[in-house]
């Protein structure tokens, strides 16, 4: 977490050793270590006394925290989607031979409700790309691994990008239509 480093850097900032530090908070200076070491994390009350020792808002002294933390919430966001999308087009390719084999016609009702529910799914994900401004494959890799393109590498790997959404549409196409022909054996 970046909580540690803010401590370290502020507490550098303002020249204290971890030993002063820890006897104006009343802790240890192992304590200290241990908050800059990520080994724990200090409670609501010492970090309300750190912002006043380093004269920085608590805000300030948590900001890559809550920052890292919302990227965390995004990131699981993202994930729940891509399943439910995943999820939804699997039971519709999955679902068209058994329903129509034991519901006829009106059994396509179940297929196109999978397709809804994957449509849905997909325009939450699209909505997520848009919110956190990824365009590109590479991005979006780089944001689920925790890191950040430059500019020069978005543009560095956008052929690299092209060929990889290329594979996936042929990839996807082709296990989709393997198991649409599986599924219509079942009709």
């Amino acid at each position: 977490m970046n909580l540690s480093k803010q401590i370290k850097k502020y507490r550098e900032r303002e020249q204290f050793s971890q030993e002063v530090l820890a006897e104006k908070l009343y802790v240890s200076r192992q304590t200290i270590s241990n908050w800059e070491n990520e080994r724990s994390y200090p409670d609501i009350h010492n970090l309300l006394l750190m912002s006043v020792l380093f004269d920085v808002t608590l805000d300030e002294l948590v900001k890559g925290d809550v920052e890292m933390m919302r990227k965390e919430l995004d990131k699981q966001q993202w994930n729940k989607w891509t399943v439910l999308m995943i999820l939804g087009m699997l039971g519709t390719i999955l679902s068209i031979g058994p329903s129509i084999r034991y519901l006829g016609k009106l059994g396509l009702i179940i297929p196109v409700l999978f397709t809804v529910f994957m449509m849905y799914a997909a325009f939450k994900v699209e909505k997520l790309k848009k919110d956190l401004q990824l365009k590109t494959y590479s991005q979006i890799v780089a944001f689920y691994e925790g890191k950040t393109l430059s500019e020069k590498d978005v543009k560095k790997n956008a052929r690299k990008d092209f060929w990889i959404k290329v594979a996936l549409v042929i990839g996807f196409g082709i296990v989709g239509g393997v198991l649409a022909a599986i599924s219509l054996l079942f009709a």
